[in-house]
């Protein structure tokens, strides 16, 4: 299950669904609007293997890494978001859950 933060603009969610990744946004199909960071993460305990991206580098941690979920921290503009998840979910280290659960990772311009 992939979930996008409620710092998302809706216009990269639609996006993403239009070419047909599934995505469930904080705020709207999941959690509820003004979710604090220190919620979320036991909310990606309760789901089966989510991947959670967000543009909030308070997520980029390693502490942060668990078994059950993967963080993805997207180091873009918010207009990139849509690309940059999809370029994510295509790349040959990520384009399973079992690749991605246990990681924490940054993506920008730069790489992963």
């Amino acid at each position: 299950m992939n979930i996008l933060d409620e710092n998302i603009i809706d216009n990269q969610r639609r996006q993403l669904n239009s070419w047909r990744i599934f995505v469930r946004q904080i705020g709207y199909e999941i959690g509820r609007k003004g979710m604090n960071d220190r919620e979320i993460i036991p909310l990606l305990h309760q789901l089966s293997q989510p991947t959670f991206f967000t543009r909030d580098d308070d997520f980029y941690h390693p502490k942060l890494t668990h078994a059950g979920y993967c963080l993805v921290y997207l180091d873009v503009k918010k207009e990139e978001v849509a690309a940059f998840v999809r370029r994510f979910l295509r790349h040959s280290a990520f384009r399973t859950k079992a690749h991605r659960m246990g990681t924490v990772v940054r993506v920008s311009h730069v790489g992963l």
